[in-house]
């Protein structure tokens, strides 16, 4: 069953608070791919032992513009919660998804703190800040998922159900689950790259090679043979998910999302291309969370309540030649 939409100044207020956030975790980026990540030292929540630094060096600068700028996404998704809360009746979909979005922006800060405390930041290449960085991108995923939920479901469209979806649901466990694996795989190979820059194309080929590489250059390899599988892999699963499910929002919403994957493949390649650049870091980092953001949005129509459904159908060819078909 379909809810009532939210006012139109919650719908602007829920796109506003996932595009700041957004733009966080650009930043975010930003600080690790500069090494400015121990610009506040091992502080935190305090920079250098105090609430606002004195003679900052840049890195410290930016580390504490992160601190700040993330400080006010945490007050924007407290707001966005209690705001949800209060303006819709139980049973609606954007008070969970409001919920959510609060508990999993407190836990990023919570590993952001980790970071910084643990000294994962900066030139540490050691193994554990790898796990770190991976079970940092499975949040903001998290993070960014439940915020694009709380902003579709203030459309008024109908909530998700997950029992009895059938094969429907088993391509959307699927493309999300790949997807976040090659995200957690990029955000190894961002880290490599940061740590270990090449002077060339084939310097970076032969790091990546070399028998006493660093693992984080043995695992960087990983992420453009993965992008291509991972890309084909989830734009066939969109367009399985549309006939299935032939609602316009899905069908529209596999288009979009095979679009957005062909340019984050050809931002990758760039990027890669180019000896990563930080500015081309971003470009496709914000084009990663844009293809997330279009398949979360594409699951949930397609999984929605009053999705309309429909089976795969084999041609009539198939049938008349299937054992069994034919009689005599």
């Amino acid at each position: 069953m379909s809810h009532p939409a939210s006012s139109r100044r919650f719908q602007v207020f829920s796109y506003a608070a996932l595009a700041y956030t957004l733009a966080v975790v650009l930043w975010g980026a930003f600080v690790r791919a500069t090494g400015s990540g121990a610009g506040c030292g091992d502080h935190w929540p305090q920079c250098n032992g105090v609430v606002i630094p004195r003679e900052p060096t840049v890195a410290t600068i930016i580390e504490y513009t992160h601190r700040l700028t993330s400080g006010l996404a945490t007050v924007l998704a407290v707001a966005l919660c209690v705001w949800g809360l209060r303006a819709h009746a139980k049973g609606h979909p954007v008070r969970r998804a409001a919920v959510l979005q609060l508990v999993f922006m407190l836990t990023e800060g919570a590993v952001g703190a980790g970071l910084v405390l643990l000294q994962y930041v900066a030139h540490n290449p050691s193994l554990a800040r790898a796990f770190w960085m991976a079970a940092h991108l499975i949040n903001t995923f998290l993070l960014i998922g439940a915020q694009t939920l709380t902003a579709w479901y203030s459309g008024g469209r109908s909530r998700v159900a997950l029992r009895g979806q059938g094969l429907a649901g088993a391509l959307v466990g699927a493309g999300l689950t790949a997807l976040t694996l090659l995200g957690v795989t990029g955000a190894i190979a961002a880290l490599g790259d940061t740590l270990f820059p090449a002077a060339s194309l084939t310097e970076g080929f032969q790091q990546d090679v070399s028998e006493t590489a660093h693992v984080l250059l043995r695992l960087r390899v990983l992420h453009p043979l993965l992008a291509i599988g991972v890309g084909a892999l989830v734009v066939a699963l969109a367009n399985l998910l549309a006939r299935l499910r032939p609602a316009a929002a899905v069908k529209r919403g596999a288009m979009l999302l095979g679009v957005l994957y062909a340019v984050q493949l050809g931002a990758g390649v760039t990027n890669l291309v180019l000896l990563a650049p930080v500015w081309m870091q971003l470009i496709h980092l914000l084009l990663a969370d844009l293809v997330w953001i279009s398949l979360v949005r594409l699951s949930a129509a397609g999984l929605a309540e009053d999705a309309p459904r429909a089976e795969l159908r084999t041609s009539p060819e198939r049938t008349a030649s299937a054992p069994g078909s034919r009689m005599g």
